[in-house]
C-alpha cells in the first residue's frame, strides 16, 4: 500500500516524511491551484509542538507524493508565507505562490509597438518573477499599465484579450500561453481512478460577442490607432443570441479586436461545460494539463479530453491523500490541443 508523504520547506527548515515518517506534525496540508485566481495557495495546519516555525515573508515549497514511490514527492507549489495564525493547540500557516509578487507590484508605464507577451515579460521582470514561457500573442500598438491596478491584474487582462492561460508552475515560474500543441494528458478511468465526479452543462452566457476598441483602427488602417473617433468600429464573434457587448481600451486595431472577441466567445463556451473529479492523490496533475475521462457509465457524455482549470491537493490524517481536479471543455484553438500520458 502506498504511504502518503510530503516534504515541506519553510525558510531553511524542512520536514520530510519520506525518510522520517514519524516526523510529521502536520494535521492537514491543502494546496489550491486555480487558473481563475491570481495566486495559488497552500494552508498547513500543524500541532504547536515540534512543528515548523514560520514568519510572513519566509520562502516555502511543498512536495507531495508517496514514500513508497521511487520518484518520491513531487513539487506542487513554490512561494512565500503570507500569514501565520497560532492557536492554543495548532498553528496555521498560509502561503501564496510566487504570483504574490505580481500582486504587490504596481507600475506606471506606456508600451508602444509591442506585443502582449512583451508587456507580460516586462511586468514579470519588475516583480522579479522568472518567466518559464510567454508567447507574444496579439500585437499592441499601445498599452498603458497604470498603478491603480497591480501587475497580476494587467497580466490576466492581457491573457483574456489574447485567449491565453496564465499561471505559475510548481517551481514558481510564470506561464503566459495559448492552450494548444502538445500537452500532458492524465487518463482517469471510472472504476480505477475516480472516487467522485460531477458535470455541469449550461447554456453559454452569450452566443455572440461584439467588442469595441478605443480607436478607429478597425476601419481607418493600422496607423490610425492613436486617432480620436466619433464612430467606434467593432469586431464580432459568434452567431447566436444573446449578444454580449464589451469595450476594451487596450484594443486599438482590427486584428486585436477580432482576437479579443473570439477569445471572450471561446471562454464563454468553455465555461458552459465544466466539472470536477476526485481521485487518489496525484501530484503530477498541473494547471495547463489535460484530463481524459473514460468509461463513465452514468455520465456517458462526460468521456473525452478537458482542460484542467483547478487542482486541490489535500493530505490529512483522516482521509489520506486526495486530488480534486476541476476542468472545462475544449473549444476554439484549445480544441486542437493533443497530448501524451505522463
Amino acid at each position: 500500500m502506498l504511504r502518503p508523504a510530503y516534504r515541506l520547506r519553510i525558510g531553511d527548515r524542512v520536514v520530510d516524511t519520506t525518510t522520517e515518517p514519524r516526523a510529521s506534525t502536520a494535521v492537514e496540508i491543502v494546496v489550491r491551484l486555480d487558473l481563475d485566481t491570481p495566486a495559488d495557495e497552500v494552508t498547513v495546519l500543524q500541532g504547536q509542538v515540534g512543528g515548523l516555525r514560520a514568519t510572513p515573508g519566509d520562502e516555502l515549497s511543498v512536495d507531495l507524493g508517496y514514500a513508497d514511490d521511487e520518484t518520491g514527492p513531487v513539487r506542487v507549489l513554490t512561494g512565500t508565507v503570507v500569514a501565520v495564525e497560532p492557536e492554543l493547540r495548532t498553528l496555521r500557516i498560509v502561503g501564496h505562490s510566487t504570483a504574490e509578487a505580481l500582486l504587490r507590484t504596481r507600475v506606471d508605464r506606456t508600451f508602444e509597438d509591442t506585443t502582449s507577451g512583451d508587456v507580460v515579460r516586462a511586468l514579470a521582470a519588475e516583480a522579479k518573477v522568472t518567466v518559464a514561457r510567454a508567447e507574444d500573442g496579439p500585437a499592441l500598438e499601445a498599452y498603458v499599465v497604470d498603478g491603480r491596478r497591480d501587475a497580476a491584474r494587467h497580466v490576466r487582462d492581457l491573457a483574456a484579450l489574447a485567449g491565453f492561460s496564465c499561471y505559475v508552475t510548481p517551481d514558481g515560474e510564470l506561464v503566459f500561453e495559448s492552450l494548444s500543441g502538445n500537452r500532458t494528458v492524465h487518463e482517469l478511468r471510472y472504476g480505477e481512478h475516480v472516487l467522485d465526479a460531477e458535470l455541469t452543462a449550461a447554456r453559454p452566457a452569450a452566443g455572440t460577442v461584439r467588442l469595441f476598441g478605443e480607436s478607429p483602427g478597425a476601419s481607418k488602417g493600422e496607423e490610425s490607432w492613436a486617432w480620436l473617433t466619433k464612430k467606434f468600429s467593432a469586431a464580432e464573434a459568434g452567431t447566436t443570441a444573446p449578444t454580449l457587448v464589451l469595450e476594451r481600451g487596450g484594443v486599438r486595431t482590427s486584428a486585436a479586436a477580432a482576437t479579443a472577441a473570439t477569445a471572450v466567445a471561446d471562454a464563454l463556451a468553455a465555461a458552459a461545460r465544466t466539472g470536477r473529479v476526485l481521485i487518489q492523490g496525484r501530484p503530477q496533475v498541473r494547471l495547463g494539463d489535460l484530463v481524459r475521462l473514460e468509461a463513465f457509465p452514468e455520465l456517458t457524455d462526460l468521456d473525452g479530453n478537458y482542460q484542467v482549470t483547478g487542482v486541490t491537493h489535500r493530505l490529512d490524517k483522516t482521509t489520506g491523500f486526495t486530488t480534486d481536479v476541476a476542468f472545462r471543455s475544449l473549444v476554439g484553438a484549445a480544441a486542437t490541443a493533443v497530448g501524451s500520458t505522463p
